[in-house]
């Protein structure tokens, strides 16, 4: 799976404003609508730190938007953009989010698995403005930077194949020195 570069806060929520009047929408899988019923439900702010397999420390931030179907659909149109940007408002008189945090889209339903994806591509498609989902793709970051993927106490790269030991193979079949009873090799 191709790894994504993320979208950044400011430029998400940019595109946003370019366009307040049409209804935002939110592709995701195979070319599927989430339900214009869907809801806003929270917007997070996640500071990650974690520590690679090559020994270095990483730090990130992320805005996750998280949506959320009903089991009943209430509306046949997805909300404006400006509603949107109102929660987004909302939201951030009380959190300041991250201009640099990377976006992701949380979304799950009776037919799709919850999941946080990227939004890859935010185009006007007639009335609306279509947030297009992939997913994120797991990467070895020593290795994407360059590096060794780390050393395990033996010095072994931790993610490299073990090489075993190559053997020989005798054929018994050929082998003129059999063992009898009584000769003393069994």
């Amino acid at each position: 799976m191709k790894k994504h570069e993320a979208m950044d806060w400011q430029t998400f929520k940019q595109l946003l404003i370019e366009q307040p009047s049409l209804e935002l929408q939110f592709q995701f899988g195979s070319d599927r609508l989430v339900d214009p019923s869907y809801h806003i439900t929270e917007i997070k702010q996640a500071t990650v730190t974690s520590v690679d397999c090559g020994g270095v420390m990483n730090a990130w931030t992320e805005i996750i938007v998280q949506l959320w179907e009903p089991k009943i659909r209430e509306n046949e149109r997805a909300m404006k953009v400006e509603k949107a940007l109102s929660i987004i408002q909302l939201v951030e008189s009380k959190l300041p989010l991250n201009p640099l945090g990377k976006v992701k889209i949380e979304f799950g339903n009776s037919d799709f698995d919850t999941r946080q994806m990227f939004p890859s591509e935010i185009s006007a498609v007639g009335a609306s403005l279509v947030v297009n989902l992939v997913p994120d793709a797991v990467e070895c970051k020593a290795i994407s930077r360059g590096g060794s993927c780390g050393t395990t106490d033996s010095a072994e790269e931790c993610c490299t194949p073990e090489q075993k030991p190559k053997i020989q193979l005798i054929n018994l079949a050929a082998v003129t020195d059999t063992c009898t009873p009584g000769s003393g090799c069994c």
